[in-house]
């Protein structure tokens, strides 16, 4: 009987053991969910991407800060919903490689100071040795002021040219921490430079510009079109040239642009991304934030100065958390209380990503409202509607 009541009582004590070790396993889980992934999560984005900017221990302290820690998770989990960009991704790959495409543009023409590289599309179904020259559309894509590559945009091009019937060119600029914002201008004026000395060579009509750009490639759009109207010297460019340039100019689209730089640092500020961010570094700080700011430098503009600057079309999806739709509206605004033609587009459900991406395939779900804005907009600003 002993050894029985033995095995009877081991049997207890395991069922005993076994119950404690899961009572204690899910407090266990659940404060690493809580606790321990948020802060490993956190800690590597702002070890990656830049801890914040104050001296010493404080550096430390700031990044530990529960609200910092938690904001900045969400932030880092939800650019995961970009993996459903994977299909898209191989398809802009493989047709960027793919030479039988190269009848369709134009690959890796030199221009500018700094050499960067361009892409020219052809509009489709057009006889070059024929018909009149085409209208240009210059993209200019976002990436934070801090990354991107024309070829990842070579879809979207590609679609452009076709649903615009107009020669379309991606060109490369320097990002940071290659250059700071300054010569990110510089190297989009250095593209609009070519732009006018190529016209007859690519069949385009180096007179009908229309700028495009998207995020931070939008900003870029507006302050380059504002540093142009203001001569900058900065820009070692010459005024005349700079003077020729406006005039070619017909407009500018922007699509979930940044165009009060203050007010998206706040933003940041709330979203705790502002130090990983590359914004602030490629602005030089924030004391030089009003200088890269259209918005800013729209108001100082004498009228002279307001007379020239071009149409705008602005387009931003409800659904951005990443620019949100008030800078658009903003942006909007002002335009129009300094008597600046302006269209602004409030586009639902749609996204930071999607008012880009779904440019790129005819069966996206917002293909067809977004061009249905931008052919709008686009044969407005050209006369031709």
């Amino acid at each position: 009987m002993c050894p029985l009541l033995f095995v009877g009582e081991t049997d207890i004590l395991n069922q005993s053991m076994s119950g404690l070790k899961c009572n204690t396993s899910l407090p266990v889980a659940m404060g690493f969910m809580l606790v321990g992934l948020p802060y490993s999560i956190s800690l590597a984005a702002q070890w990656l991407y830049g801890w914040p900017n104050k001296p010493g221990y404080k550096k430390y302290m700031e990044a530990l800060k529960p609200r910092r820690i938690y904001c900045l998770t969400r932030a880092v989990l939800e650019t995961l919903k970009y993996l459903q960009y994977g299909r898209l991704y191989f398809q802009w790959k493989s047709w960027y490689k793919n030479d039988k495409n190269r009848e369709h543009y134009e690959k890796g023409i030199t221009f500018g100071r700094r050499g960067n590289k361009l892409d020219l599309y052809h509009p489709p179904n057009v006889d070059r040795s024929k018909d009149a020259p085409s209208p240009l559309v210059v993209f200019i894509y976002g990436g934070a002021w801090g990354s991107g590559d024309r070829s990842i945009y070579c879809l979207l091009a590609r679609q452009m040219a076709e649903e615009l019937s107009s020669t379309v060119i991606c060109p490369d600029y320097f990002t940071y921490p290659k250059t700071n914002v300054l010569g990110m201008v510089q190297d989009i004026a250095d593209c609009l430079i070519w732009a006018r000395e190529s016209g007859a060579k690519f069949h385009f009509d180096k007179d009908n510009i229309v700028l495009i750009g998207h995020s931070a490639g939008a900003h870029l759009c507006a302050l380059t079109t504002l540093f142009l109207i203001d001569a900058r010297e900065e820009l070692f460019i010459e005024v005349s040239i700079q003077r020729d340039i406006m005039l070619a100019i017909r407009g500018i689209i922007g699509l979930s642009g940044v165009y009060n730089i203050m007010d998206h640092y706040e933003h940041e500020q709330k979203r705790a991304v502002e130090y990983v961010s590359t914004m602030h570094k490629a602005m030089n700080g924030v004391e030089n934030f009003p200088y890269y700011s259209p918005t800013h430098l729209l108001k100082k503009f004498s009228q002279d100065k307001l007379s020239r600057v071009p149409p705008f079309a602005l387009l931003h999806g409800t659904s951005d958390i990443i620019v949100p739709v008030e800078s658009s509206m903003k942006l909007s605004e002002l335009l129009t209380s300094l008597s600046i033609k302006v269209s602004l587009y409030l586009l639902p459900k749609v996204d930071h990503t999607e008012i880009v991406t779904d440019l790129m395939a005819s069966d996206r779900r917002f293909y067809h409202p977004i061009y249905s804005c931008i052919k709008q907009e686009y044969k407005k600003l050209l006369g031709t509607c």
